[in-house]
């Protein structure tokens, strides 16, 4: 608690001289304030609720003997996202990598909103154009094709666009064709 010490100041002459008052110095104990900063520390680390960490949902076939015959996909419902080098994005929409007009038509975008947009635009365009499968979902199917240079972090971003954009129908492929390593060329490249 707060002190008062008195120190000898003052009196002086005994012969009748100026008498002065003794001087009194205050001296406050801060010992009950760091007390209470250190509760009020301890308070607030065990009151607040400390951020979970979250996980994306990734659903993969099962593997099964039986191969499930399925009806190939046309070029026109499918974007393809190649993952290139320096977070780039090369994709084709609407078209495949062996037709002669790839070539022209591949483009390259980044991530966040530039990505988004592409995703946003090519899905409306084809769920436009095309009618809802049995499921209810929309005919737009996204190819995401990660490259030699691209890297895990790249993946787990376009992967977040397509949790972001709620794209329902999009498959992450390991391998390109001989078509697509001859349209990238030297863009992925190590």
């Amino acid at each position: 608690m707060a002190a008062i010490e008195e120190s000898g100041g003052g009196g002086g002459k005994q012969d009748g001289g100026k008498v002065r008052g003794k001087k009194m110095s205050t001296r406050v104990d801060m010992t009950p304030m760091v007390d209470l900063g250190f509760l009020l520390i301890t308070f607030f680390m065990l009151a607040t609720t400390m951020s979970k960490p979250t996980s994306m949902t990734l659903n993969v076939p099962d593997k099964t003997e039986t191969k499930e015959e399925t009806e190939p996909l046309k070029a026109s419902k499918v974007l393809t996202l190649f993952l290139g080098k320096n977070d780039d994005v090369l994709y084709l929409d609407g078209i495949a990598a062996d037709d002669p007009k790839a070539e022209e038509s591949l483009k390259t975008t980044r991530f966040g909103s530039d990505l988004r947009s592409v995703i946003f635009e090519s899905a409306n365009r084809i769920n436009a154009a095309n009618a809802k499968d049995e499921k209810g979902y929309g005919a737009f199917v996204c190819v995401i094709k990660p490259t030699v240079v691209s890297t895990y972090k790249n993946m787990v971003d376009v992967l977040d666009e397509m949790a972001i954009t709620k794209s329902k129908k999009y498959a992450l492929v390991d391998n390109l064709t001989d078509a697509e390593k001859k349209l990238l060329g030297d863009k992925v490249k190590p």
